[in-house]
């Protein structure tokens, strides 16, 4: 081994190094490639098949035939069971023009598209997600979580003072970045826990706790202390934000927001900038998460404080809208068609 490393030309290092970024490059963009012609390919389908039913009187027994024989003549391809034939259909009669609003659908999985198509009757609703869903690259179980707990309706919902604490790029980035309300009914708990244990319930589920919280958090501690002076303070959770470059100081309350909330934190945020923060970090923003809020109030105890602070409400136990119903098959329905049709192709 050492004598073929001594062999290695200068410079052969950093060349291999950007050799692999290429290749991996290459490929990703060869996945897409497919993925776009894919998604191309089952919108067409989709749409000859709704034309011709309107134009031709075709019945509904048309889409059991055509899947009988294209898989008969393709039967290396997987994806042209019935069930899924009734999905490009449906694609095509939501998707007319083979876009979700502004954005190409041929960005998204095939499985993304069929969730949009099937949970969400808005085309604004099914637009918004897809954006997200592209913008931060959620996986399928990401975006119907994100669908079940409608998220369109919290994003940048938060009562804040950003827009008077820090520049506007990044107040708008900020202000989208926090939500309200947060949605805790993962933990378990009833509605009458106390902060301590809210708090030591999403540590333990820290992962679906990041997933709530949104893109770009990072944990850094629970119970982080702050020696100001001699004395002792400890925030509840401390977090970092890689897209907004900067702390994120989130304190939990069981009880309805008090204007004093807004004061300890604001002690809390300077505390971390003066002591924590580095010189390249943008200024700590602080959350303040409470079981209830009276808007106003929240607008006129942030409307004097001189640091970035949101505050929201959070939910521990809720009731969830009824699931839109349908009459096509469910993607799970479909995955075990298509598992099947591997195993027999396999035998």
């Amino acid at each position: 081994m050492t004598e073929v490393a001594s062999t290695i030309p200068e410079g052969y290092a950093s060349w291999l190094s950007e050799l692999k970024t290429r290749i991996a490059g290459a490929r990703q963009r060869a996945m897409l490639s497919v993925n776009q012609e894919q998604i191309r390919l089952y919108w067409q389908i989709g749409r000859d098949i709704m034309e011709r039913q309107a134009n031709q009187g075709w019945g509904s027994k048309v889409i059991n035939r055509l899947a009988s024989d294209l898989k008969d003549s393709f039967p290396d391809i997987k994806g042209f069971s019935s069930s899924n034939l009734k999905y490009m259909r449906y694609f095509a009669e939501r998707c007319p023009s083979g876009l979700i609003g502004q954005q190409p659908a041929d960005q998204l999985p095939w499985f993304h598209i069929v969730a949009l198509i099937t949970k969400l009757d808005d085309p604004e609703q099914r637009e918004w997600y897809a954006q997200q869903t592209v913008q931060h690259g959620w996986s399928r179980t990401t975006l119907n979580l994100h669908i079940k707990n409608r998220l369109h309706l919290r994003q940048a919902n938060a009562v804040t003072n950003f827009a008077a604490r820090l520049p506007d790029v990044q107040s708008d980035l900020a202000r989208e970045t926090l939500k309200d309300p947060y949605l805790f009914d993962f933990l378990g708990l009833g509605d009458e826990a106390h902060e301590r244990d809210i708090e030591e319930a999403l540590i333990r589920h820290i992962t679906r706790f990041l997933l709530e919280l949104g893109a770009g958090f990072a944990f850094v501690g629970r119970q982080f202390k702050l020696d100001v002076g001699g004395d002792e303070f400890f925030i509840d959770l401390l977090f970092y934000h890689i897209r907004l470059k900067c702390y994120v100081v989130v304190e939990l309350k069981a009880t309805a927001f008090k204007p004093e909330h807004a004061g300890q934190l604001n002690f809390y945020l300077s505390a971390v900038d003066a002591q924590i923060k580095a010189p390249d970090d943008k200024p700590t923003i602080g959350l303040l998460l409470c079981k209830e809020k009276n808007r106003l109030v929240a607008e006129y105890a942030l409307s004097g404080i001189d640091r970035p602070i949101g505050v929201a409400n959070y939910e521990l136990v809720r009731a969830l809208p009824e699931p839109l119903d349908t009459s096509l098959p469910s993607i799970e329905e479909i995955e075990a068609e298509l598992r099947r049709d591997l195993e027999s192709s396999g035998d």
